[in-house]
């Protein structure tokens, strides 16, 4: 009875995923990597590598290259205004990028 509920609640919302496959391929590079990095070599190291793979990880969901990301924003870090820091989140760095055809206004538009 417990998987007619599943089946028919999935039938009733569309929006639903049949499966679970775009959370497994999520996970897919944690889990081959677990033993990569399990002696990360200190604390601070492992912090770092978690910061590096979640913006990595928030690049592809964005559809933006990461290496070309992590290039230009470190590039620029050290002389961007610390008042305009929220340019240089993944989605708002990709909105300046695209500039005015895009659909951005020129005033928000940057020369990297």
């Amino acid at each position: 009875m417990r998987a007619v509920t599943r089946i028919k609640g999935y039938l009733e919302a569309g929006f639903l995923e049949i499966d679970n496959g775009a959370s497994e391929r999520g996970l897919r590079p944690v889990a081959v990597g677990r033993n990569n990095w399990l002696f990360v070599g200190s604390e601070v190291g492992g912090k770092t590598a978690a910061i590096l793979m979640s913006l990595c990880a928030t690049c592809k969901r964005v559809g933006i290259d990461p290496l070309a990301y992590l290039r230009d924003v470190l590039e620029r870090i050290s002389t961007h205004p610390a008042s305009r820091i929220a340019e240089l989140v993944p989605d708002q760095w990709r909105k300046i990028r695209a500039g005015p055809d895009q659909g951005e206004s020129p005033s928000t538009s940057a020369d990297p």
